[in-house]
């Protein structure tokens, strides 16, 4: 009751505020609640807000050198963030696909303590999921590749108890083949002792490799069953990164044409650790949204997945604004669905490991309207 007769005083001071009413000290301004990226709650009032959303898109904008929001796409920004309710969605029949990565071990992390299977069960039959993922612990494809005939079985029976499509995700994540971990020299020791030519070719080879390993757990998913395949988190060590996911996504769909590939990014910002590695001709560091999206679709990428950061010393209005213009860019050259990365940290989703609901909505719902998605 007490939660009930706040709330209703929220409404009724709301009301009263857009109703232009004077108090007794002249016109009640509106404060509007809202958080910082980490989270930390914020008020704003409706000129700092519109100021924060307008910085956003401008920062983009300069940063990936496409278009910013519209003087409408910012009033409608502005309205979604001045809604009284802690929740918000977008009207009936303009929902979008959702598809999940490694959601079987992030259940885990919010204390459910259940097997991976029931994982996909409760994601499909409680949650009303679109699509789910399988992955192992380590959730990369090098690791992978020693224990894949043992997660297969398990796809088998995901496969049998569920009726949504079953992707199988992991990371390339490059990482993990420099020493001492992997075969190959580590870049991150030989670049600052100078030594460019030798990181570079080390980046090389760990690409090389990685698109086995890429190539050989896929063809084994693909042989007990699975929808389709998740490269998640593309791009975390760079542009060598970004090459491998590509060149495997090349060869997974010349292999199986008919596969479904998705495709997520580590970043809004292709990193150019190797600073030298193209693909069909285009330079890889340095690619925004809006670019990467146009060498995935070359690649035979099905859905592609693009990823905008979280500043956490700035609003969740700048930051939404900011992913926004980015991924309207990102969708304006697509051909193929696109789904945003919306969750810890990216896509103005604050980070936190259980962000809080009313920044995830009003995020959700924005995005969707503004840039026409066809899944999150």
């Amino acid at each position: 009751m007490v939660s009930g007769y706040f709330r209703y005083l929220q409404l009724i001071e709301y009301s009263i505020v857009n109703s232009g009413l004077s108090g007794l000290g002249g016109t009640i301004m509106l404060k509007i609640r809202t958080r910082y990226g980490d989270g930390t709650p914020l008020e704003l009032s409706e000129g700092e807000l519109r100021e924060d959303l307008e910085n956003g898109t401008v920062d983009a904008a300069e940063c990936g050198n496409v278009p910013p929001l519209s003087k409408e796409e910012l009033q409608h920004l502005f309205d979604i963030f001045s809604a009284p309710y802690s929740f918000v969605s977008v009207e009936p029949g303009n929902e979008v696909v959702l598809s999940y990565d490694a959601g079987t071990l992030k259940i885990r992390r919010v204390g459910v303590n259940v097997d991976r299977i029931q994982a996909l069960q409760i994601y499909e039959k409680l949650l009303g999921a679109d699509t789910m993922e399988l992955c192992h612990i380590d959730y990369s494809f090098k690791p992978l590749k020693s224990i894949v005939t043992m997660e297969q079985p398990i796809l088998e029976q995901a496969l049998l108890t569920t009726h949504i499509p079953l992707f199988y995700g992991a990371m390339p994540n490059l990482g993990l083949y420099s020493q001492p971990d992997g075969p190959f020299p580590n870049p991150a020791e030989l670049l600052p002792r100078g030594k460019i030519e030798e990181a570079q070719a080390a980046y090389e080879a760990a690409a090389e490799e990685a698109v086995k390993d890429m190539l050989y757990a896929s063809d084994k998913m693909v042989a007990s069953g699975v929808d389709g395949v998740n490269l998640d988190t593309v791009g975390g060590a760079g542009d060598a990164d970004f090459f491998a996911a590509l060149v495997a996504a090349q060869k997974l769909k010349e292999r199986y044409p008919d596969i479904c590939i998705e495709l997520g990014m580590a970043g809004e910002f292709v990193l150019g650790m190797h600073s030298e590695l193209e693909y069909d001709g285009v330079r890889l560091a340095g690619l925004y949204p809006h670019d990467q999206v146009k060498l995935a679709q070359r690649a035979g990428v099905t859905i592609f997945g693009p990823v905008v950061n979280t500043n956490t010393s700035e609003s969740c209005p700048w930051n939404l604004a900011r992913a926004i213009t980015f991924v309207k860019a990102c969708c304006n050259e697509a051909q193929i669905p696109v789904h945003v990365n919306m969750g810890m940290g990216v896509g103005a989703v604050t980070v936190n490991d259980h962000p809080p609901i009313d920044m995830v909505s009003r995020a959700s719902k924005a995005i969707v309207e503004i840039c026409r998605l066809d899944g999150l």
